[in-house]
């Protein structure tokens, strides 16, 4: 498993609980960039939400920082009611700031890394409709999208994790 990943000008580590506002703004940066009307209040409180993720015994929190400042971060788990083998990417998000510079491919390389280590054959993840940065940008990394409902607000993507 990843304990801390290093290096030269890069860190993945698990997020600490006391950081809890940086990832929240991170978050809000990100999620910014892909609704392009402003994002929606559907009324999630999303600090509680990332309170949660950081502090759930059964998922992990990972982030990447670069010069002293969180640049990216994962949240995942195996979902409710799923088979043990597969794991959920709930939030990937790098900060618009250091895009196209190998955050998110470093970020997704440790997830990667971790669910393999951890006996896991299949990732899952819903990414927003309108968000076609980050469906080319999982394409890339090997997922697969599955095909989408009429008036589905998100797509399913699938990704095979090889076994160790």
């Amino acid at each position: 498993m990843i304990q801390d990943r290093v290096t030269p000008g890069r860190v993945i580590r698990t997020v600490l609980p006391a950081e809890l506002v940086d990832v929240v703004a991170l978050h809000a940066r990100a999620r910014a960039t892909y609704y392009p009307d402003g994002v929606p209040q559907d009324g999630t409180d999303w600090t509680e939400a990332w309170r949660g993720a950081l502090t759930r015994r059964d998922g992990r929190v990972l982030c990447v920082v670069e010069a002293g400042r969180m640049a990216g971060l994962a949240s995942f788990r195996v979902p409710e009611g799923a088979p043990a083998e597969e794991v959920k990417l709930f939030q990937f998000h790098v900060d618009p700031g250091h895009w196209r510079r190998g955050v998110g491919t470093a970020l997704h390389a440790a997830c990667v890394e971790e669910w393999q280590g951890d006996g896991r054959r299949t990732a899952v993840l819903d990414v927003h409709v309108g968000n076609r940065r980050a469906q080319g940008f999982y394409r890339r990394q090997g997922w697969v999208p599955e095909p989408a409902g009429p008036g589905d607000h998100h797509v399913r993507m699938r990704l095979a994790l090889r076994g160790e």
